[in-house]
């Protein structure tokens, strides 16, 4: 006699939770599609149809077998299934069907798929779960020097404030569902040349919920949430860069019938600046000098992205288009610890108009090889 608490590999006394979570686990192992032991495979689903049925389980622990149709049978389980090959000999699986036994090889892939998707309470949830919502978000390069809070209009679904986000008007009584006795849950069975499956799938009456109002929300008509607006305040970190996404959990959509609301996700895009260019966590910018203060050196003034000045120190002899570094002038990095470069483009110019005097001392310099 096989023993279906060892192949499934609990104990005697296992819930109905716990041979569907070892079901799952081995099926998933096992199944043939996957490279699994088909064998292996079919013990397994012989295993959980008895075992997850209660009447089968109370009348296998009591005689070791289970009677279906009035005969004994130690695989009974997959309906009087068979290979075989047809009249013409070709590879096409025979099949006898016992009583009452229906099925579709169609049905096989979609069988496995929902067995194999993962616990249905969470699937419910999700479902119940509210859209996320991504806009962009302008702002001035300046505005990344430090952090700042930016306000931003939604246009979205809200809670229903007639009722709260629960769907039901208020007042109402809200009762237990009848056909799910309030698990959200009703069971499913399908046969197939594996045998018959039992799963848990959401309850249509409720869907899922396992309560059901006697009248629904006259606002929401029984979704729990409308279409409206809301301003969000949003803390806009220093050095965030063009393209970089924000999250802010929680203020999508709202979810149906007090479901988890979904999340919203902010894109930054930094305006071009007239004056300064961004490269990385470093500002760039291009400075004019007279050429007396490139020949001779200098220090200048120079405007930052903060709006105040900094001093630049210009050594004697510097060409037109040096590029000279002012430390600790850029946009702070992302992670809060220190910042980027200033780096500044000196451009000579060279006068157009000069007076009598200034020719004198060109030529006098020119004289001079100079």
């Amino acid at each position: 006699m096989k023993d279906y608490y060892q192949i499934l590999g609990i104990n005697r006394n296992a819930s109905q939770e716990e041979i569907k979570k070892a079901y799952r686990k081995l099926a998933h192992k096992y199944h043939p599609d996957k490279g699994g032991d088909e064998q292996k495979f079919k013990e397994i689903n012989e295993a959980y149809q008895v075992l997850s049925d209660s009447a089968k389980r109370v009348q296998y622990d009591r005689f070791g077998n289970v009677f279906e149709g009035g005969a004994p049978g130690g695989d009974q389980g997959f309906g009087g299934f068979r290979w075989g090959w047809g009249p013409s000999g070709g590879s096409q699986a025979d099949f006898e069907e016992g009583p009452g036994f229906s099925f579709d090889f169609q049905d096989i892939g979609d069988i496995f798929d929902e067995f194999f998707t993962g616990d249905q309470s969470e699937h419910r949830q999700e479902a119940k779960r509210g859209r996320d919502i991504e806009v962009e978000l302008g702002i001035p390069l300046e505005a990344t020097l430090q952090a700042r809070q930016e306000k931003i209009s939604l246009s979205k679904f809200i809670a229903c404030a007639r009722c709260q986000g629960a769907g039901a008007e208020p007042g109402t009584k809200v009762n237990e569902c009848f056909s799910c006795r309030g698990t959200g849950e009703v069971q499913q069975i399908k046969r197939t040349i594996f045998g018959s499956f039992t799963r848990l799938g959401t309850c249509p009456e409720c869907a899922g919920e396992g309560m059901r109002p006697e009248k629904s929300c006259n606002v929401c008509k029984g979704e729990g949430r409308i279409k409206g607006s809301e301003d969000v305040v949003v803390l806009i970190p220093a050095g965030v860069d063009i393209n970089q996404i924000l999250r802010v959990e929680g203020k999508g959509d709202a979810g149906r019938k007090r479901g988890r609301a979904g999340d919203l996700y902010i894109r930054i895009q930094v305006k071009p600046h007239s004056q300064f260019q961004r490269k990385g966590d470093d500002v760039h910018a291009t400075v004019p000098i007279l050429f007396s203060q490139a020949a001779l050196g200098d220090t200048v003034e120079i405007p930052t992205l903060e709006g105040t000045n900094a001093l630049l120190d210009i050594p004697a002899g510097t060409p037109s288009g040096t590029v000279l570094k002012v430390a600790g002038k850029g946009i702070p990095h992302f992670s809060g610890i220190g910042r980027g470069n200033m780096y500044v483009k000196v451009d000579v110019k060279i006068p157009k108009r000069l007076t009598e005097e200034q020719k004198k001392l060109l030529k006098k310099l020119r004289e001079e090889e100079m």
